[in-house]
């Protein structure tokens, strides 16, 4: 899914931005001789190259694509949505100068504008992620894509109830922004889709997460990878981000991920839809928090 695609509310479409993730395996085997084993690579030069790998990516500048380092094989894994031609896949292995096994996933990487409740800016619709706070001043923390350009947000569409101003937007390079409640009217619970968030973690591989969303609500899955960086084109680049099995579509864009009751990430975009399945990634939460100073509660 290319998450920076927003749900218009009114008559005028914001401009869509689109981000592409990818994702692929490089499998090395070592061979030695007869008489002298090679030695293997040292941990160093290994990690080297690696980075190196992902930088040649990263360069090659492909839409639709993401890539992260598999630590357990370390390998780079690039993953590709079906936007993506033979040409550029020719193009990322050549760039990478390495073997690299191309991980394909169904529809196409967005931005996935429209956690949690729907929250409304003047022309698209996203998700709210977590309440949070600093002393006695509330936020919403959702995704960066969504607070970009954005002024006042609302509770509804008719924009009639409002929430507050955009207080904080970071993308691309991050994907996390924060909205400040103005509104005294305006309630703000600590939990996300009807569960208690008592605190905030980094996630893990294999890590069961579950993701609330104003456009298909609740869904499950696992997290794949970490810091993977995805490409949603446009110059729209992220870095560490945690990527999963969720589904997610336009609209649910900001919406939180948890583990129980652990805040884990932010619904940054990805490929696919709720009823073919795809590839997501979140916004780390823990890392949009530090950076503004906030806890959940």
């Amino acid at each position: 899914m290319r998450i920076k695609r927003t749900t218009p509310t009114g008559g005028t479409r914001r401009r869509t931005r689109l981000i592409a993730a990818a994702s692929g395996l490089v499998a090395a085997a070592a061979l030695s001789a007869p008489a002298v084993a090679a030695e293997p690579p040292s941990d160093t030069s290994s990690a080297s190259q690696l980075s190196a790998a992902g930088n040649a990516v990263l360069n090659a500048d492909v839409a639709g694509t993401a890539w992260h380092v598999d630590k357990k094989s370390n390998t780079l894994v690039v993953t590709v949505d079906s936007t993506v031609s033979d040409a550029e896949i020719a193009k990322i292995k050549k760039a990478t100068g390495s073997d690299v096994a191309i991980q394909h996933t169904p529809g196409k990487f967005r931005k996935l504008v429209q956690g949690g409740d729907a929250i409304y800016a003047d022309s698209w619709r996203c998700s709210a992620g977590f309440n949070v706070r600093s002393g006695s001043t509330y936020y919403i923390v959702t995704a960066g894509h969504c607070t970009d350009g954005a002024g006042t947000w609302w509770s509804n569409s008719s924009h009639t109830s409002v929430i507050g101003p955009t207080a904080g937007s970071s993308f691309p390079v991050n994907d996390y922004g924060l909205v400040r409640y103005s509104s005294a009217s305006a309630s703000h619970p600590g939990t996300a889709g009807g569960v208690d968030i008592t605190s905030a973690a980094n996630a893990t591989v294999g890590m069961s997460v579950t993701r609330h969303g104003s456009t298909t609500g609740t869904h499950s899955g696992t997290v794949t990878a970490l810091n993977a960086t995805v490409n949603y084109g446009g110059g729209d680049i992220v870095y560490g981000m945690i990527q999963t099995n969720v589904c997610a579509e336009p609209g649910d864009s900001g919406g939180s991920l948890r583990n129980g009751s652990r805040a884990i990430g932010l619904t940054s975009g990805g490929s696919g839809n709720c009823s073919s399945g795809g590839t997501t990634f979140f916004q780390p939460v823990v890392e949009a928090l530090n950076a503004y100073g906030v806890s959940v509660y």
